[in-house]
Order: C-alpha cells, then sequence, then structure tokens
C-alpha cells in the first residue's frame, strides 16, 4: 500500500464520533449535509475514491459499477445487508464488497417485540384516542386486543435476529415454530424452544403472528404473495423489519381491507421510502421509518466495524466482513 491516505467516499452523515474517527485516520469526504446522493454524485465517487462507504439507500448495480475506477479496491457497506450492491459485477472488476453483520440482532429483535405488542394490543388507537381528547375513561369493551402469551409465533429466515426475536418470544410464553432453508442446529433448537417446519405453506396455518427475517432475494421476492397470505388465520397478525421486497404489498393490502388478516407491523416497505398511502391511517396497521437498527449504539458499532474493514484491507488483509459472490 501506499504511504500517502487512503480516499474514502462516505454517502451519508454517521455519527461525529466515527466521521472524526474516520477523518483521523483517512482522507474521508464526508456528507456534512446529509443529502442522499443522487446517481452522478455516486458515479462521481467511485470514479475517482480509493474506498466508498455507501448505505442501503445507495444503489450501486452493474451499470454503476461499470463506471469505478480503477483504484477503487473496496466497496464497505455501513450495514449488514447488500442487496442494493452488485456483489458479481464487484468482484468482477477487483472490488471487495464488505458489510457489518451481526451487529443489529438484539435492536432489530427489541423492535419486532414491540411492533408485535403494538398492533396485537391495539397500543396504536389506544394511544391515539388519548392524544385526540377523544378517550372517554376506562370501559371493560373498548380497544380489546389479543393476548401474547399462548400465542403461536411464525419465524421466516432462523439466522441472527430470527433467534434473537425466538428467545424473547419466549419470554412473552409465545410457542415458536420456524421455516428455514435448513433446520438450526437441535441444541439451538432446544434452546430456543422452537419447532422447524420444512414446508413454508404447511406453517403459515399455524401463525398467530408471522415475523418475517429474511433477505431480499430472487427466491425471496414476493415470498408473501396472495396466495400464501390467504394461507394464514384472519385473526393473524403479519410483522416485517426484514427487506419491503419480501411482500407483496398490494396482496397484503387487500387481505387486510377484506379482513382477511387482522393487522400487520411494518418498518420497511417494497418501494424503500415511497409508502403506499393505502396502509396509511389504517388502526390495524403499524408503520415506522426503518427503525429497526436505530439505535446509537448499534449505528456506532456499525461505524466501528467499517473502520475496522478499511484498516485491516489497508493494512494488506482480507477484511474480516467480506461478502463473497456465489459461485
Amino acid at each position: 500500500m501506499s504511504s500517502s491516505k487512503l480516499s474514502v467516499v462516505v454517502t451519508r452523515r454517521l455519527p461525529k464520533a466515527v466521521e472524526d474517527r474516520l477523518a483521523e485516520l483517512f482522507n474521508a469526504e464526508l456528507n456534512v449535509n446529509d443529502i442522499p446522493f443522487t446517481q452522478d454524485q455516486l458515479i462521481d465517487a467511485i470514479e475517482r475514491a480509493d474506498i466508498l462507504v455507501p448505505t442501503l439507500n445507495d444503489i450501486l448495480d452493474a451499470s454503476v459499477i461499470a463506471k469505478a475506477g480503477d483504484q477503487l479496491k473496496l466497496i464497505t457497506n455501513y450495514g449488514s445487508g447488500y442487496d442494493h450492491i452488485d456483489i458479481e459485477a464487484a468482484d468482477a472488476r477487483g472490488i471487495m464488497v464488505t458489510n457489518a453483520p451481526g451487529l443489529l440482532s438484539e435492536d432489530s429483535a427489541d423492535m419486532t417485540l414491540a411492533l408485535i405488542l403494538t398492533v396485537m394490543r391495539r397500543f396504536k388507537e389506544g394511544s391515539a384516542a388519548l392524544q385526540s381528547g377523544n378517550w372517554e375513561g376506562w370501559s371493560p369493551s373498548t380497544f380489546l386486543g389479543s393476548s401474547v402469551g399462548g400465542k403461536t409465533l411464525a419465524i421466516i429466515g432462523m439466522g441472527r435476529v430470527g433467534m434473537a426475536v425466538a428467545r424473547r418470544a419466549n419470554a412473552f410464553g409465545m410457542k415458536v415454530v420456524y421455516h428455514n432453508r435448513t433446520p438450526v442446529h437441535p441444541e439451538i433448537e432446544r434452546n430456543l424452544g422452537a419447532t422447524y417446519v420444512e414446508n413454508l405453506d404447511e406453517m403459515l396455518p399455524m401463525a398467530d403472528v408471522l415475523s418475517l427475517h429474511c433477505p431480499n432475494t430472487p427466491e425471496t421476492h414476493h415470498l408473501m404473495n396472495a396466495d400464501r397470505l390467504a394461507l394464514m388465520k384472519p385473526t393473524a397478525f403479519l410483522i416485517n423489519t426484514a427487506r419491503g421486497q419480501v411482500i407483496d404489498e398490494d396482496a397484503l393490502i387487500a387481505a387486510l381491507e377484506f379482513e382477511k388478516l387482522a393487522g400487520a407491523g411494518l418498518d420497511v416497505f417494497e418501494k424503500g421510502s415511497e409508502v403506499n398511502p393505502k396502509l396509511c391511517g389504517r388502526d390495524n396497521v403499524m408503520l415506522l421509518p426503518h427503525m429497526a437498527s436505530a439505535t446509537t449504539e448499534a449505528r456506532m458499532d456499525m461505524g466501528e466495524r467499517v473502520i475496522l474493514n478499511i484498516k485491516t484491507y489497508e493494512l494488506g488483509h482480507r477484511p474480516p466482513d467480506q461478502v463473497l459472490p456465489k459461485r
């Protein structure tokens, strides 16, 4: 490596301590206004940077990566998901890609349980009535929700987040079933009190709550379509803190409108920040602006992992969190 500092372009504002450390270690170009990069700005960045630090909103597909300068050797993503980056196109250009895995599991699981409680216990409706001045006092028949204990939580994707959700569900007295590409180790199943269901379509009718924890891939795109939503109980709730594209939102809206589902809690959406207006304003739907990892601790950890990956590369070693292309 050259003795001169690496040129690092960061596409969004990061915690100040992380930015200060990046500026100390590298020739860092920070996005002080926190305005998302346009595609032209993204292309300009990869044409001249040694290292790019993008976020999930920066679409680095093959057409963008094709514009990268020869000096760009590392894309170190600020986050665990990397479906916005064409890993194969980057690899073909000799560009390594890293992410920040395993740092958001606990906070994402907390958010998942919060959404489950919110929609099952009708917290949104109760809070709205109170704050609007329409609450007329306690009544034995108002805001009746569903008990959480004793219900069946079905999890799609038993990775780090799915396991963290299962642990929390146990504490609430829920029965846990799950679907995954392969079952987890039997000892993990015992510790989680979880039962593997090989056939997804057989698991869906069991669910009082269905929680999604799988990535967005060609195989999982619209995994929850109209046919699969129709397999669920009309009293069931759907929770998604994973990727919005896993759900066919039009099918979900239809299921809610025709009372084929009891409600939904969504932290992610099929079209990113563009939220379908038919989801807004529904009493039985809780919407959050992709907040699952929004804790100071998680965002600091993500920044530290970015720095670790860059420093490891700078020292001539393979970064610990390199994402390998599918072979």
